[in-house]
């Protein structure tokens, strides 16, 4: 080694052969430099967890917090919610919007036979049907049961869903903003997002039977379209269940039954063109069912 006194260098020993200076020393340091400047890398590198999926975890694991609390003590839970439940509100809006056409599309199917055999049982129908016609009749719906019918008329789940799913959406931003005018005019001083967070708490019960039936369709099970009705019909419950959740910060306001019944012309306007959107979309599937080649060779 060099000895750092002199420069000369040493083959070795314990003193440089030149200037006689202590060469220990000179190792000791030199080899705690060469250890400080070696630090062994792992491994493998931990990867730290992604934000947006540790936000997306603590969202989900408050959602589901907050809509079980909701089914479980719906009133005090709604009256109960500020600001901070702006966000879980949004999320039931969303779903409520979202599932009604998820069911649709898994079980218009179901619908679909569900009217033709209303129209069977119809007096005027039903007496001039002979008993091999039910049989027939019977057998094409066993038929129409075991085939995918969604394939061969190419009716396509991300048209439908997402299309009516945003109109459902517009309709009940509409409602809830109609809402929210209508408690405005009886003297309520509420916040917009107070509001929106009690007026989507009130909804996760209309919600809750909106998904219990979507499940039903999944499973194939015709009675779904019951469950579908009444999550529809709640929403004239949830309105006066927020209205006549806040007190009125004055005696001159406007009549909380007059609010309602205002709010209820809006729902009855909003439900009646989501009906026709629907309607038009039945119109469709039923014209791509006959002109279907496919189709028409099952029969």
């Amino acid at each position: 080694m060099n000895c750092s006194n002199c420069g000369h260098f040493n083959e070795g020993g314990k003193f440089c052969v030149k200037c006689g200076h202590k060469l220990q020393e000179e190792a000791a340091v030199s080899q705690a430099a060469a250890a400080s400047e070696y630090q062994p890398q792992p491994a493998y590198a931990p990867q730290q967890p992604n934000q947006r999926v540790r936000q997306a975890k603590k969202v989900s694991k408050s959602f589901f917090s907050y809509f079980a609390e909701g089914i479980k003590n719906p009133t005090a839970t709604a009256q109960a919610a500020g600001e901070s439940q702006f966000v879980n509100a949004l999320i039931t809006v969303i779903l409520y919007a979202l599932s009604i056409p998820i069911m649709l599309y898994v079980g218009w199917k179901l619908l679909l036979i569900q009217f033709v055999r209303s129209m069977f049982k119809l007096p005027i129908i039903s007496e001039e049907l002979a008993p091999s016609d039910m049989e027939d009749f019977n057998t094409g719906v066993d038929l129409i049961k075991a085939t995918d019918i969604n394939s061969i008329i190419h009716f396509n789940f991300t048209d439908f869903v997402f299309k009516q799913g945003i109109f459902i959406f517009i309709g009940l931003a509409i409602i809830i903003g109609a809402t929210y005018v209508a408690a405005k005019f009886g003297k309520v001083d509420v916040s917009f997002k107070e509001f929106f967070s009690r007026f989507g708490t009130f909804m996760i019960i209309p919600t809750a039977l909106l998904l219990i039936g979507l499940v039903l369709a999944f499973l194939h099970v015709e009675y779904f379209y019951y469950f579908m009705n009444f999550g529809l019909l709640s929403i004239f419950l949830v309105v006066p269940f927020t209205i006549a959740s806040f007190k009125q910060s004055g005696t001159n306001g406007l009549d909380r039954i007059y609010s309602t019944l205002i709010v209820y012309v809006v729902i009855t306007i909003v439900l009646t063109f989501i009906a026709n959107g629907l309607g038009e979309e039945a119109k469709t599937i039923i014209t791509r069912m006959g002109n279907s080649s496919e189709l028409n060779d099952l029969f």
